[in-house]
């Protein structure tokens, strides 16, 4: 039984039980928005079939035939419940990984036929302000950064455990290094801002940020002695560092929302693995399916 099906029977009893225990069927009826045929047929296949009789019958008879196979569409369910991926990104994972074409349309259909499609926190609550974008053609011409606030629960103590997640993304690869910090401060900027230089096999020109009080002076010097220039973006316009707040998104939905926090060690260690996968593996919608690394690879090979 799907998620959808375990939906319509719980909708339904609700429906039932309200007319029963109101007395009065008409006053169900508009409460709900149905006719009184619709409610005793309800009733009827209820006390004739239980709640197998509350599914909704099919508009028409379903054809196998047209349906793909039963392991491919396990795949597809195994990559949207462990990873939370949307429909293009499976598409592609089943392609690179798998050499098994499906489009996006047909995976779709897969997920929608299975309740999963819709994920958490994955919803758009209003319409967004659109914004011209721009994008470095050069690896290492403008390195954004910023910091993602992390909130976790002890589960000995119980008590509030804050972390903070520095990450830097490559403009023009979108390849990533990320590392969690117990403070937020200028210190730990510049210990981050040594860790991108090791970790970026190229040149850094710019780094960009906002005006956060952890990229002030001491920052701002520190980035300069090391030949690297430092800008800031306009107060109050996170849009210009896009490509760094959109990247945390895709951290919260597809890292931290299936993660349990145990130690600062574990999940030093998660992240670490995160950003290689993010960096090596995982094909980037921006990208056209690309990873960050193929195109760094591309970008730095003569032609």
């Amino acid at each position: 039984m799907t998620i959808k099906e375990q939906s319509d029977i719980r909708r339904k009893l609700r429906v039932l039980q309200h007319g029963k225990n109101n007395g009065n069927i008409s006053k169900t009826c508009r409460f709900f928005g149905i006719s009184r045929e619709t409610y005793y047929q309800w009733k009827r296949n209820y006390e004739q079939k239980g709640e197998v009789g509350l599914i909704n019958s099919k508009p028409c008879p379903q054809n196998p035939k047209l349906r793909i196979a039963a392991e491919i569409e396990e795949k597809i369910l195994y990559l949207r419940k462990t990873y939370h991926l949307g429909q293009m990104r499976i598409s592609w994972y089943l392609k690179r990984y798998h050499d098994i074409k499906v489009s996006a349309s047909c995976i779709w259909y897969v997920l929608k036929r299975n309740g999963l499609n819709r994920l958490p926190q994955n919803q758009r609550k209003r319409s967004m302000k659109q914004f011209k974008r721009y994008e470095k053609q050069v690896p290492g011409h403008r390195i954004q950064i910023d910091v993602k606030f992390l909130s976790f629960t002890d589960k000995q103590s119980g008590k509030e455990i804050k972390r903070y997640q520095y990450t830097a993304i490559d403009d023009a690869t979108r390849a990533r290094a990320l590392k969690i910090f117990d403070k937020h401060n200028q210190q730990c900027a510049i210990e981050f801002v040594d860790y991108v230089c090791s970790r970026f096999p190229f040149r850094i020109h710019t780094i960009q940020t906002d005006n956060g009080h952890e990229f002030q002076a001491l920052f701002h010097w520190h980035c300069e002695d090391l030949g690297i220039r430092h800008v800031y973006i306009r107060k109050a316009s996170p849009h210009l560092n896009g490509k760094v707040e959109r990247s945390h998104l895709t951290d919260q939905r597809e890292f931290y929302q299936l993660l349990e926090y145990k130690d600062d060690i574990d999940i030093s260690k998660k992240l670490e693995e995160w950003e290689i996968f993010y960096n090596s593996y995982r094909p980037n919608g921006a990208l056209n399916g690309k990873t960050p690394y193929e195109v760094l690879k591309e970008k730095l090979t003569p032609k």
